[in-house]
């Protein structure tokens, strides 16, 4: 008897925790797929852009940013909205890459790829309005 409940008690957990991953696998599929776009960062507009990303499938990376654009360059990048970045050092260091890189095809931060993708699409979707027609 004393044997049965550890066993009992690991299955459950495992159930729980395969549930879980199982009830999330679409949300991490679409972002492991978000494709962010080749921006062209010397045709860009001076001004302030406001870009959204609406999160996927249960709008866990939802988050906005606000891109700054001065004398054709990027020169900063804020979030004003998220739903699951605990860690400001975290975007901090994406978008400091991206500023640096003049370029969204930059790495992603280490252990937050799916993330970072969200993050980075806000940033394009803000760029786009930034475009010279």
């Amino acid at each position: 008897m004393a044997m049965i409940i550890p066993a009992v008690l690991v299955t459950i957990v495992g159930l729980v925790l395969g549930g879980g991953i199982l009830f999330t696998a679409g949300e991490r599929r679409e972002a492991k797929n978000l494709p962010i776009a080749v921006v062209d960062f010397n045709n860009l507009n001076d001004g302030t852009y406001v870009g959204e990303y609406e999160g996927g499938m249960y709008k866990w990376r939802a988050n906005k940013t606000e891109v700054t654009v001065s004398s054709g360059k990027v020169t900063d990048i804020k979030i004003l909205e998220h739903k699951e970045n605990k860690k400001p050092e975290f975007t901090n260091k994406l978008y400091d890459r991206v500023i640096e890189a003049q370029s969204l095809q930059v790495d992603t931060v280490s252990g937050a790829t799916l993330t970072s993708k969200a993050y980075l699409k806000s940033v394009e979707n803000a760029l786009k309005q930034a475009q010279k027609k």
